[in-house]
């Protein structure tokens, strides 16, 4: 995939997650990888609607999130991007700000719980008999500290991570899966937010 695949890409998933109340105003960001060795992703640009934007609104970033164009700014999580999809071995990560994980991550802060549930296949998982915890992780502004924070709850088979009174992170070996793994990821955490006096 080039520069321009990408962004394309990019901007019609933005798109459709705007569309769907995911990335209101100018928040969250998408990546997917260009290359391996050395790791490069295309990214999202920050501070600009998610929901309007094109293929040029992309910039290409190193694992550490930095990129070495001179006028295009990379979303303020870009390293986030870079350690997951250098640790995990991801085609792509989306992050998005859909409520019922951020609602999940209060009511759980560590870890979300999820087991027996039919949608827990789309997510990559076992419908039954499969015990699955979501990692919760605390808020910060150093990209760091998030990623130390993702690679010591990360598990191989469980592509998301929600950052607590922020958003969640979901990865895949291309858009199109992460995308459906988020999907059946936030019906996951409503259900189990919505039962929660259950599950206590």
């Amino acid at each position: 995939m080039d520069l321009l695949e990408a962004g394309e890409a990019l901007a019609a998933e933005c798109a459709r997650y705007t569309a769907m109340g995911w990335m209101r105003g100018t928040s969250g960001n998408l990546s997917v990888v260009l290359d391996r060795d050395p790791l490069r992703l295309a990214v999202t640009v920050s501070g600009k609607d998610k929901g309007e934007l094109t293929a040029d609104d992309v910039v290409i970033i190193d694992a550490e999130g930095a990129t070495t164009d001179p006028v295009k700014i990379p979303s303020a999580e870009a390293g986030l991007h870079g350690r997951i999809a250098q640790v995990s071995g991801a085609g792509a990560v989306i992050h998005v700000h859909a409520m019922a994980p951020v609602v999940a991550g209060e009511y759980w802060p560590r870890g979300v719980p999820l087991r027996d549930l039919e949608m827990l296949k789309g997510f990559g998982r076992s419908a039954h008999d499969d015990d699955v915890l979501i990692p919760v992780v605390p808020n910060s502004q150093d990209m760091r500290v998030l990623g130390d924070a993702f690679e010591v709850g990360y598990r191989k088979d469980t592509p998301a991570l929600i950052v607590a009174r922020h958003g969640v992170y979901v990865w895949g070996d291309d858009l199109h899966q992460a995308r459906h793994r988020a999907e059946c990821l936030d019906w996951l955490l409503r259900f189990t937010v919505e039962t929660r006096r259950d599950n206590r």
